[in-house]
């Protein structure tokens, strides 16, 4: 019986890292676009709906490398993303308010442009990677395995990218204060669509890397959306390590709810848990208090 429990506390681990990886990708793309634009972006979803149709139909239809599939995700998803910012969103990018009904008015467009090209139906996306690993009585799935490395490699490549090359820096700056770095000579106009372009860059990877572990429709992205947006309170606002604390926490809080008391319920024990740390650190696990 103890063993039965062990295997079965190794799976909820597991489990609990697979959607905390993705649970952390999208909240690292959405607090990128809150931190410098101060834009709450309700199309985030979609973006990841997006991608994993992207990677969907590479991988599946056209028969392209898996790696290869994810570069293409996240570019073609990407330059849309920028375009989106250049022509939907930079009108409103002085009223806060404006800026989330567009993007909420843009998610609404892009799910059901997307019902109506492919239909409402889930498809399928077989396994990037087949067999498992077996370690004693345990055995992982190589292509859950597959998910969470890449996942880690992205953030790993996106936290160098910010903290080691001169657009990371830019776009830190203007996180941190819009004037300041419009006095040291940043152009901010190139920074908030690079900035929107790759954080929905990081989305669609997301959805392109959870393709094979869930269904692929139009609706995919809601919960995403809905998770995002808990994990970067949860973390703290404008926060990327809370961000990644965040996604990673609320991942195991699922995986290990859901396989204790059920999905349903697993919801609810989840919110609860988040109003728990709330009002132990009203801020966010990683975020400031304001003075």
């Amino acid at each position: 019986m103890g063993l039965d429990y062990s295997i079965l506390l190794a799976q909820a681990v597991l489990n609990g890292l697979v959607i905390g990886a993705m649970y952390m990708l999208m909240a690292v793309g959405f607090t990128l676009v809150f931190g410098i634009m101060r834009v709450v972006n309700f199309a985030h979803g979609e973006f990841y709906m997006l991608g994993a149709f992207t990677g969907f139909f590479t991988y599946v239809y056209w028969e392209i490398p898996f790696v290869v599939c994810l570069l293409i995700a996240a570019l073609t998803i990407g330059i849309l993303g920028m375009l989106v910012e250049r022509t939907l969103i930079q009108p409103f990018r002085s009223d806060e308010m404006s800026g989330m009904i567009a993007t909420l008015a843009i998610s609404v467009i892009i799910q059901n442009g997307a019902v109506l090209l492919w239909g409402p139906q889930p498809r399928a996306m077989p396994d990037i990677v087949t067999g498992t690993l077996a370690i004693g009585p345990f055995s992982f799935p190589w292509s859950r395995l597959v998910v969470i490395a890449a996942a880690a490699l992205i953030f790993t490549a996106f936290w160098l990218f910010m903290q080691r090359t001169r657009l990371g820096r830019a776009m830190r700056a203007v996180a941190q204060d819009t004037e300041t770095a419009l006095i040291q000579g940043i152009r901010v106009n190139y920074i908030y669509p690079l900035a929107f372009g790759m954080s929905v860059a990081l989305a669609a990877l997301a959805g392109a890397l959870m393709g094979p572990v869930f269904s692929v429709s139009p609706f995919v992205g809601l919960t995403p959306m809905l998770k995002a947006f808990v994990v970067v309170i949860l973390g703290g606002l404008g926060s990327v390590p809370g961000a990644v604390v965040g996604g990673l926490l609320l991942g195991m809080i699922e995986s290990f709810t859901a396989t204790i008391f059920g999905s349903l319920v697993s919801d609810i024990l989840q919110l609860l848990l988040v109003i728990l740390i709330l009002l132990v650190r009203p801020a966010g696990l990683l975020g400031q208090r304001e003075a």
